[in-house]
């Protein structure tokens, strides 16, 4: 009798906006990197869904000045102004740091908690259905998406009695903390990458004459833009490149869009194995991210806004090429030379072939490669395991919102 009543009571939708005490916009103040003051939310402090404490703005205030725009303990941070795959994103606030304030482009729901624990909210947001309701009210616009107080306050959701709850809570719990440690021991392969090419080759800022000094395009077969074609969103035909289609120094074929088979592209355009490619036209923060090709069963065209750079395979690992790119002292270097406009930026062919590098043995990028080979083994190993543990939480997930855990 007791399961049926409390399923009973779970199948009855609430409007989401009745179980806050509030749902507001936060306090619409300049901000700033000074660290004067008490520190402000801003959209990236939660973008791992937590609140990361070092990713705060500043304003100089003071908390006579805030009172009213300070988060307490179990408040919900939302994302309510981004880009469309990063709107409903969001973190409960536990008191870290002990004074945070309320900044703008984050609405805070503060949670009636006789009707919801802060936990389970933060769940019951992130679930395939709230996330399915929520996509119905994203407006779009060109470099970013909103959803107002007003739409969110309506969707309809269910929600158990507080103890089954609070049950569900650890059970999800237990299933986000191995998620975390195994997204953890990722980011610890990905540093060892990072080290490894730092202790055979040094940091490439500092160490230009420890072998033979050269410019970028010295060590380039080739260097070229991207085809200007029409782009197909449905599959068919050729794949080509976007920026989109970079992810974390490789290609990916799921990102790509499609032209009309042209045979006449495939001389100039397509990608061969060893090509990386190179954004030079983005963001300030995206320029010089970097992919290496390493083959598909149909040609793949080189599409506009990246640079398509071809190593000189005798000279040249296309590996080492890519870690060597992919080091932050490079990035920097390319970000300072960039031309900035409004909404991006860009570097052009010169601005790349002149990069000043040094040279190492081809024998020791080699060396490099076989050793990072190993490390993607481990991370390739890991990765898979991660992907069981998010398919497990999602079907918990699913379990706990249909009233079945």
């Amino acid at each position: 009798m007791h399961d049926q009543n409390s399923r009973a009571k779970r199948v009855n939708p609430v409007e989401f906006g009745t179980l806050f005490h509030f749902i507001r916009n936060g306090m619409n103040v300049k901000q700033d990197k000074s660290g004067d003051g008490l520190p402000i939310t801003r959209i990236e402090t939660i973008s791992d869904a937590t609140v990361d404490a070092s990713r705060v703005g500043y304003a100089g205030l003071k908390e006579s000045e805030c009172s009213d725009w300070l988060l307490e303990p179990g408040d919900i941070l939302f994302s309510h102004i981004n880009s469309v795959e990063h709107i409903g994103k969001c973190a409960v606030y536990r008191g870290v740091p002990e004074k945070l304030i309320h900044g703008m482009n984050l609405l805070c729901f503060r949670c009636d908690t006789s009707k919801l624990l802060p936990e389970f909210g933060k769940y019951l947001i992130r679930g395939i259905e709230f996330r399915t309701r929520l996509s119905n009210f994203i407006n779009k616009a060109v470099n970013q998406a909103s959803v107002s107080i007003g739409n969110l306050k309506t969707i309809p959701v269910t929600v158990p009695p507080l103890a089954e709850q609070q049950r569900i809570v650890e059970v999800l719990d237990r299933a986000e903390y191995l998620r975390a440690k195994r997204r953890a021991a990722l980011a610890q392969i990905d540093a060892l990458s990072k080290s490894l090419f730092l202790d055979l080759f040094g940091n490439p800022a500092t160490n230009l004459e420890r072998w033979s000094a050269c410019t970028l395009g010295d060590a380039l077969a080739a260097i070229r833009s991207g085809v200007n074609a029409e782009q197909l969103t449905n599959p068919g035909g050729w794949p080509i490149t976007r920026i989109e289609t970079i992810s974390d120094g490789t290609i990916d074929i799921e990102r790509v869009r499609w032209i009309e088979p042209d045979p006449s592209l495939l001389g100039d355009f397509q990608l061969h194995p060893g090509d990386i490619l190179f954004s030079h036209i983005n963001s300030v923060e995206h320029i010089g991210k970097t992919a290496i090709y390493s083959g598909t069963p149909t040609p793949l065209i080189h599409g506009i806004n990246l640079l398509r750079l071809r190593p000189k395979l005798d000279t040249v690992e296309p590996v080492w090429l890519l870690h060597l790119l992919k080091n932050d002292a490079v990035r920097a270097v390319f970000r300072n030379r960039c031309k900035r406009a409004v909404n991006q930026a860009s570097l052009n062919q010169q601005d790349v072939k002149s990069l000043a590098i040094s040279l190492p043995p081809i024998s020791l990028q080699q060396n490099f490669a076989r050793r990072l080979r190993v490390v993607e083994q481990l991370k390739d190993t890991h990765e898979a395991s991660l992907g069981e543990l998010d398919a497990l939480f999602a079907a918990l997930q699913c379990s706990a919102f249909n009233g079945e855990l």
